[in-house]
């Protein structure tokens, strides 16, 4: 099968260049997301000779109370890339603080990305899919951006309003493992589905996942649509191609 893990944060592994070298090998398209922008530079130089890796660029919401002043390195980095992330708001308890300065952090990002347009960004919205999405509608027009809610956690009444936005959604197996999650994502639109692993974040069995490791969640997503596992990797390869386009 052809794989696609569309978040994985491979810079936060011991073997980063092991990791880089073995998704190379094994043809499987991987997104290494970065959470700040002085990360970019180390990602994008050993991502930039692979055909399957690409470098994202972030700026990630839970590190934005003390690295806010990134921005200004973020925007100049900008024109580098395609993708961005991870970037996005988070509200739970120990970040709701920050919620304000995230909210302008990530309000400029979409700006950015809309006068830049064609960029694609990998969004974090843990208990905050209702604002991530107002800002969306606020700040980028129609067509100047594409956007894909990673470990997405909103209600289903979010879900349908990010797919009407024409969102795209990435998938993790721990995202499979419980009955809303998997009733969530029986529920999203079968062309707007993406796998992800959010390595090192997630694990299989007793290490941390790893790019190869999302067949795992293509298995469990074949399983909760009712589809074989090859048609399961099909559409989800058919989807990337289409949002990257």
């Amino acid at each position: 099968m052809r794989l696609v893990d569309f978040h994985c944060h491979l810079d936060l592994y011991p073997e980063f260049e092991t990791l880089v070298a073995e998704s190379e090998r094994l043809g499987i398209f991987t997104l290494a997301v970065t959470t700040t922008p002085k990360a970019w530079a180390r990602n994008n130089k050993l991502a930039s000779s692979t055909k399957y890796v690409r470098t994202a660029l972030g700026l990630h919401p839970q590190l934005v109370a003390e690295r806010w002043r990134e921005i200004d390195l973020w925007e100049r980095l900008l024109d580098e890339t395609r993708y961005v992330g991870e970037v996005g708001l988070d509200a739970g308890p120990r970040y709701y603080s920050s919620m304000d300065r995230q909210t302008e952090i990530f309000r400029r990002v979409l700006r950015c990305c809309a006068q830049a347009g064609g960029k694609i960004l990998s969004i974090h919205s843990v208990r905050a899919a209702p604002k991530v999405l107002d800002l969306i509608e606020e700040e980028v027009p129609n067509g100047r951006a594409k956007f894909v809610l990673h470990w997405f956690t909103g209600s289903a009444a979010d879900a349908r309003r990010a797919a009407d936005l024409g969102c795209y959604f990435s998938v993790n197996s721990q995202m499979l493992q419980t009955d809303r999650g998997r009733a969530l994502v029986s529920s999203l639109p079968v062309e707007r589905l993406l796998t992800e692993t959010d390595g090192p974040f997630t694990s299989d069995g007793d290490r941390p996942a790893r790019p190869r490791d999302v067949a795992t969640a293509v298995r469990q997503l074949a399983t909760a649509r009712g589809i074989s596992i090859e048609d399961g990797a099909e559409t989800i390869l058919r989807n990337l191609k289409t949002l990257t386009a």
